[in-house]
């Protein structure tokens, strides 16, 4: 299938892309150099806490030459990391971010301070794969975990190697400061902007550093962080890792006794609620737009930020999600959003109207998740059949910039791709929506989306009713066809409306419906008029890698006007 309606999209894109390269050519060719270029720090004042868990057990397997990121392993039988090819992309990413240091920390020992003086020294000597090490993402992670781990790096390092680790957190800065200059995506702007506050904050000698760092700080707060505290990329994962960045940043303003910028304190205020929002109650959060297995004693560590008695966000409309609570634990948490726009768009799902349904710790009705490696699962997580949502055709109502465009359009989605990742480059964008309560004290939700529009003619609709007991949530799903479609009125659409399991929950047929028992009580699912099918399914996101599990599927032929009922029950234990 060609490009269709969204050819001039693609195209602006790819205008809108060479621009900005054009842009950055423009200021390498004829900018003078940055004040920052000339700084080097002199000492370090700070070193900024680190809110992510460390492990001493990772500790031990790094001594024993394993190092496990992002879902795969290398074992180096002695050898330094930075003397392998990665096994991932991901994987290589976490290694050149040096995070890790803090299990090295963790276990307290001088063995771990001159093993990690030993690793820092490897990379600082240039080895690896310094084109994956200079990419700005992986730079300002850098940048922030050698400040946070600099007490663990520096103690009994003698004065070379003190001043070796002080170059190249200046190497570090002045990197970020010319990518910025050059023109880069804005979530990589917004870490850079922290990891340069950080290291304004941190080092001696460097207050224009933080001066700047302060400046764009501000300005991409402001931007990317939404009214209802989400960012624009609709990402949860990312904005929990950006939270886990932020909090010490204001903590570390405070130390060195600096006002934190208004639009940090802003930010943090709205960010935290949202969290609370998407967490179901075996404390992960839902899995919506990237995200992928929950670190809970990272979120639990956030929220304790927020009050322990602080109550989540109900609805938030900027971002694009919702929540309905029920008696007895039970829980929705629904996608009732837009597609962010392009540039955010890398890891966003084509999962507008999917749900996420749990019983107290026992999670039900999930989306698939996003893995922690692996592009090919990546691609596939990120399409409509991995929602808990209808998928007609067989096709997303999202379009991804991908690589099997035939023509001429080829070579410029490669080349798009490379620059700006696997983006949206068409998804809903008329997202109606009404919240409510009805007579009975039943919380209702109703949404539809226009993502198949352009492609099929056809508004999926879809309402939720939560019953107050939490015992019984209703749904019906509904299919009508757009004034502006072209193409025959009465032709019929395949489609599937799934719902997603949890590993833990054992699905099986009884009469009509489906039993569905875990770790709580029971549960039924019913649909009217079809008999729903239990098929495989995988889920993503889970600690240890993917995992199989199932899938419930109603199966149909939609147009103008179809109309299903559902509805799951909670049993008798």
């Amino acid at each position: 299938m060609g490009w269709g309606p969204d050819r001039w999209r693609f195209y602006r894109l790819v205008g809108h892309e060479a621009g900005r390269t054009l842009r950055g050519a423009a200021v390498r060719a004829t900018s003078r150099p940055s004040a920052l270029a000339r700084l080097r720090p002199t000492g370090l004042v700070i070193a900024p806490q680190d809110l992510r868990t460390s492990d001493a057990t990772i500790a031990a397997d790094i001594y024993a030459g394993l190092f496990v990121f992002a879902g795969r392993a290398l074992a180096t039988g002695g050898r330094s990391p930075f003397d392998f090819a990665t096994p991932s992309t991901q994987w290589g990413e976490e290694l050149y971010g040096f995070g890790w240091l803090r299990h090295l920390r963790a276990a307290e020992s001088a063995l771990s301070r001159s093993n990690a003086r030993a690793f820092v020294q490897d990379f600082m000597a240039g080895r690896g794969d310094q084109a994956l090490a200079q990419r700005p993402s992986v730079v300002a992670r850098r940048l922030i975990s050698l400040l946070c781990q600099s007490p663990l790096v520096l103690e009994g390092a003698d004065h070379v190697f003190y001043q070796a680790f002080l170059r190249q957190i200046g190497r570090c800065t002045r990197t970020l400061d010319r990518s910025l200059r050059r023109g880069i995506l804005p979530r990589d702007r917004l870490v850079a902007a922290v990891a340069l506050a950080y290291a304004g904050l941190c080092c001696e000698g460097f207050d224009p550093v933080l001066r700047r760092g302060t400046r764009l700080l501000h300005r991409e707060l402001s931007r990317q962080i939404l009214p209802d505290g989400g960012h624009r990329s609709r990402d949860p994962g990312f904005a929990k890792d950006l939270l886990l960045d932020l909090l010490p940043l204001r903590q570390s303003f405070l130390s060195r006794d600096i006002a934190p910028p208004e639009a940090l304190l802003n930010a943090i205020d709205r960010m935290l609620p949202l969290l609370r929002l998407l967490r179901h109650g075996d404390a992960s959060l839902g899995h919506h737009n990237g995200m992928g297995a929950t670190a809970a004693d990272q979120l639990a560590t956030l929220l304790v930020y927020d009050g322990a008695l602080a109550k989540p966000l109900m609805h938030a409309p900027h971002s694009g999600y919702t929540r309905l609570e029920g008696g007895g634990g039970t829980l929705v948490v629904a996608d009732i959003g837009p597609a962010p726009p392009p540039a955010y768009s890398a890891a966003a799902g084509a999962g507008c109207l999917s749900f996420e349904l749990s019983c107290g710790p026992q999670r039900l009705v999930v989306n698939c998740g996003m893995p922690a490696t692996g592009e090919e699962m990546r691609e596939l997580a990120r399409t409509t059949a991995a929602h808990s949502t209808a998928c007609l055709a067989d096709t997303s109502s999202c379009r991804f910039l991908g690589l099997s465009q035939p023509g001429l359009i080829h070579p410029l989605a490669t080349w798009l791709k490379r620059r700006m990742g696997p983006i949206v480059v068409r998804g809903p964008v008329e997202v109606a929506v009404e919240r409510g309560t009805d007579a009975a004290g039943a919380s209702v939700l109703a949404a539809r989306h226009d993502g198949y529009v352009p492609t099929l003619g056809l508004r999926h609709e879809r309402r939720w009713r939560l019953h107050p007991d939490g015992g019984l949530l209703e749904g019906h799903d509904g299919f009508v066809r757009d004034p502006s479609a072209r193409g025959d009125p009465g032709a019929g659409v395949e489609a599937a409306i799934r719902f997603h399991l949890h590993p833990t929950v054992r699905a099986s047929r009884v009469g009509q419906g489906v039993r569905l028992a875990g770790a709580g009580a029971p549960w039924l699912f019913e649909a009217d008029g079809i008999d729903p099918v239990i098929e495989e399914s995988v889920f993503f996101a889970a600690l240890n890698g993917a995992r199989r599990t199932e899938q419930i599927v109603l199966h149909l032929t939609v147009g103008d006007g179809t109309r299903v009922a559902w509805r799951f029950r909670r049993l008798a234990e």
